[in-house]
């Protein structure tokens, strides 16, 4: 018999690094939409790591409106990544809930520290709405989740970049951006020039998903140990994923995402795994994280038959 696969749970509380307030709540809705028994169905065995606590904004006073609650961010980004390697460091593959994109940079810090280690390099499948490109210079907002896909770069604020002590987490040629159709001026002048391949909506209709996905996973695999799928629930189209905080219409459908997830698992190269930004204040029935679910089951092997 091979042996067991196993899975550790981390949710995050993270709501500081949008003005949309709620997604602090998303690692409950998660839970409660069964996320540590269905992976338990389909052969997994699960630690549930428990949650990294945030303080609410209504404790602090921001500092810095280019980035706004930046050190609590940090500090929970920098003990995100910790978990994330020990949860690596015990043969487990993380399921990081969130909680804002914001975490990314710890998700993707924890990952990328555990392989530097060993000499290699990681890529990153990023499906999502937006570019995620931002840095403190070119935000409109100062909202810290706008800005993690730059920093996992090593653009951006140096107590960002340099999580777990090295910089940057990944490197551009081995990135993927999927589904983007909400992008800032200045971040699609930075997404262009950062030699990330970005898929947008357009490509993805004219192409399909099938092809999309074999180009994405070849990019983020071809050079590295395998990668990290990291899944804002805003990339799904807000007919089918309604509870984000900033949802953008035209995404994917439910069939598209859950073929996105199905070929991640049948490339065999997931290293770790994130769902961000369900905010269960604006859902409908908890259907936003029950979606969530399924998309995390697809990508961990669950099939139709």
């Amino acid at each position: 018999m091979s042996p067991q696969k196993k899975a550790t749970i981390i949710g995050v509380l993270m709501d500081l690094g949008a003005d949309r307030r709620g997604v602090d709540m998303g690692p409950s809705a998660v839970r409660v939409a069964g996320v540590n028994e269905r992976l338990a169905e389909i052969g997994y065995e699960v630690t549930d790591a428990g949650n990294i606590p945030v303080r609410n904004a209504e404790m602090m006073k921001i500092a810095d409106r280019k980035l706004k609650y930046l050190p609590e961010i940090t500090a929970a980004c920098q003990t995100l990544a910790d978990q994330v390697e020990a949860a690596l460091e015990a043969g487990s593959t993380p399921i990081v809930l969130g909680g804002d994109h914001s975490i990314a940079i710890g998700s993707v810090g924890g990952l990328s520290a555990f392989h530097h280690k060993r000499g290699q390099r990681v890529g990153v499948i990023w499906f999502d709405a937006h570019g995620d490109m931002n840095t403190p210079d070119t935000s409109p907002s100062g909202n810290i989740h706008g800005m993690p896909f730059a920093a996992i770069l090593g653009k951006g604020a140096k107590e960002l970049t340099e999580i777990s002590g090295f910089a940057p987490k990944v490197y551009a040629e081995d990135c993927v951006l999927i589904g983007a159709r909400s992008v800032d001026p200045e971040e699609a002048v930075a997404l262009r020039a950062s030699g990330i391949r970005v898929v947008t909506m357009r490509e993805l209709d004219e192409r399909g998903m099938s092809s999309v996905m074999d180009e994405a996973i070849e990019v983020a695999s071809r050079r590295t140990a395998g990668f990290h799928v990291t899944m804002d629930m805003d990339f799904v189209d807000p007919d089918f994923a309604p509870g984000v905080g900033t949802p953008v219409p035209g995404g994917p459908t439910y069939r598209e995402s859950h073929l996105a997830m199905e070929k991640v698992a049948d490339s065999g190269k997931m290293l770790s795994f994130e769902l961000t930004e369900v905010n269960p204040v604006l859902d409908i029935s908890n259907k936003t994280a029950e979606l969530g679910v399924q998309l995390i089951l697809s990508a961990f092997g669950k099939k139709i038959m």
